[in-house]
């Protein structure tokens, strides 16, 4: 499916309708450039959640963990992993494969990890059709091979 959004607004809006399908165990690989609207579909989602506490990018923690909504939201950053070990001390399957909903930006460095079906969301931005615009596709993703993106 592709969605367009045209504000900021929109765009949380559509991360608050996104929320209402997810199950536990739901995982999502979140892509975009810097600056098209990750956090705040992000912040969305959590909305939609039931999470009332500020979301903001985990990029200098890695996982930025929200236990209040109707179930646990896994917030992962993954812009500064250089090795995917480094995603087995953070112990990443306890989260990948645990009982709330998981969101992995720049889940592209990790694919081999990805598990084999997820959701993979992308957003562009179009300077053409505005400063606001975005073009946002969600899609499900899965390979034989772990999930490449």
């Amino acid at each position: 499916m592709v969605y367009e959004t045209y504000s900021a607004k929109e765009t949380e809006q559509l991360g608050i309708a996104f929320a209402q399908q997810l199950q536990p165990g739901s995982i999502c690989a979140l892509n975009g450039d810097l600056g098209t609207g990750k956090t705040v579909f992000t912040q969305g989602v959590a909305k939609g959640l039931g999470i009332t506490e500020p979301v903001c990018s985990p990029t200098f923690t890695i996982l930025q963990v929200y236990e209040e909504g109707r179930m646990p939201f896994y917030h992962f950053d993954v812009y500064r992993i250089a090795d995917p070990e480094e995603m087995e001390e953070i112990g990443y399957e306890e989260y990948f494969y645990g009982d709330g909903f998981t969101m992995v930006e720049w889940a592209e460095r990790i694919a081999d990890l990805m598990p084999f079906h997820y959701q993979k969301i992308t957003i562009c931005k179009d300077l053409e059709k505005g400063f606001d615009y975005r073009r946002i596709t969600v899609e499900t993703a899965g390979s034989i091979c772990g999930g490449a993106l």
